[in-house]
């Protein structure tokens, strides 16, 4: 792909995002605002992802429009803070940042401290992955490292709070505690401290690409404000966990979504992500390049699921913990903002990484 190629691309995936209004539901919109309605993790991954891209365009007009969906939302009222409630406060913090907007700023600190304070805890402080649908108490997942830990380390870089940062980083190591299996260096979708097993023991794929996603993140957004020792483990873990996700991926370029289980569906947000964090690690030296094969080839799969509207195909809708492996091969395919910003960050790492062709 070259530069031409890779621009008409992106161009074409951030308006099929900014189409989307709701799950399920496709605008016939052909412009940069935002339409999803909803404030979850869902939006929240596809805002991060637009808020990647307007950053890299420098372009104010796309500013400008993540800033007025975000006035809004806080207009119309916030809904309560929980796990994934809390993943559109990522691009919050880093617009509130960018803009030193104050009445931002405090928006963010107000919600960071409510974290700390009311969300509901595990055994060994561990943040309690409570959903609107559920509590689901005593129990850790994956996703929360994303959804959650992220922005937590970005509200400490923009308000200059040390201990946002201190907890994020300690959630993370935690997780990784739980999660991780210490044979593969996959990870469990879950963990629960009240019954001490991993439901399902599936190595969801989408779960394992947040961690591929989330640990090269947390450590370029917190640079030198991350313990040497901290980064030094996560590395480890991110690399340990990548050699087994080249063992398993497809022969066309797609991972499972039971990374294990090749008669389980293939799935693209979990493809786009996955290949974005290993070519973000080769960036940042975290990875040795010889994964790099794996992550064109990723590439490739997830850019031949593009349609002709930028809507990327074969992804797999939110998912809760299972308690077997059917369950999560029998979750439906639906058009999502968290495919189209995982893509997004995926073409602009191939950009940003050398990867684009001369011709």
């Amino acid at each position: 792909m070259n530069k031409q190629q890779q621009m008409t691309t992106l161009d074409r995936v951030v308006r099929g995002f900014c189409r989307l209004k709701n799950l399920d539901e496709v605008g016939v919109g052909n412009g940069f605002a935002i339409n999803f309605e909803e404030w979850e993790w869902e939006i929240g991954v596809g805002l991060y992802g637009f808020w990647r891209f307007a950053e890299h365009q420098q372009d104010a007009a796309l500013q400008q429009s993540i800033l007025a969906w975000y006035e809004g939302q806080i207009a119309r009222g916030l809904p309560e803070m929980q796990i994934n409630t809390t993943a559109p406060m990522i691009a919050l913090a880093l617009v509130a940042g960018h803009h030193q907007r104050q009445d931002l700023l405090e928006t963010v600190n107000d919600w960071a401290d409510a974290l700390l304070r009311d969300l509901p805890k595990t055994e060994e402080g561990g943040f309690q992955h409570v959903v609107k649908e559920q509590p689901n108490t005593g129990q850790l997942w994956d996703d929360t490292l994303f959804m959650t830990c992220l922005f937590l380390g970005v509200a400490g870089i923009v308000l200059k709070r040390r201990d946002l940062i201190d907890e994020a980083s300690y959630q993370f190591l935690l997780h990784t505690r739980y999660l991780s299996d210490p044979v593969s260096g996959l990870w469990y979708h879950g963990w629960t401290f009240v019954d001490k097993h991993h439901f399902a023991g599936a190595f969801w794929a989408r779960g394992n690409a947040w961690i591929t996603v989330a640990i090269p993140e947390f450590i370029a957004l917190m640079g030198e404000h991350l313990d040497a020792s901290v980064r030094r483990y996560l590395s480890q873990v991110v690399s340990r966990q990548v050699r087994s996700l080249c063992e398993l991926q497809a022969e066309n370029g797609m991972w499972y979504t039971v990374l294990d289980d090749p008669l389980s569906p293939q799935e693209s947000s979990a493809t786009a992500g996955i290949a974005w964090g290993m070519l973000r690690g080769i960036r940042m030296g975290i990875l040795d390049a010889s994964v790099s094969a794996h992550a064109l080839r990723a590439f490739e799969a997830v850019m031949a699921r593009i349609d002709d509207e930028g809507i990327v195909r074969e992804a797999s809708r939110g998912t809760m913990l299972g308690w077997d492996i059917q369950y999560y091969c029998d979750i439906a395919m639906a058009p999502v903002p968290y495919a189209q910003a995982l893509t997004i960050l995926l073409l602009l790492e191939y950009e940003q990484g050398g990867w684009l062709s001369a011709d």
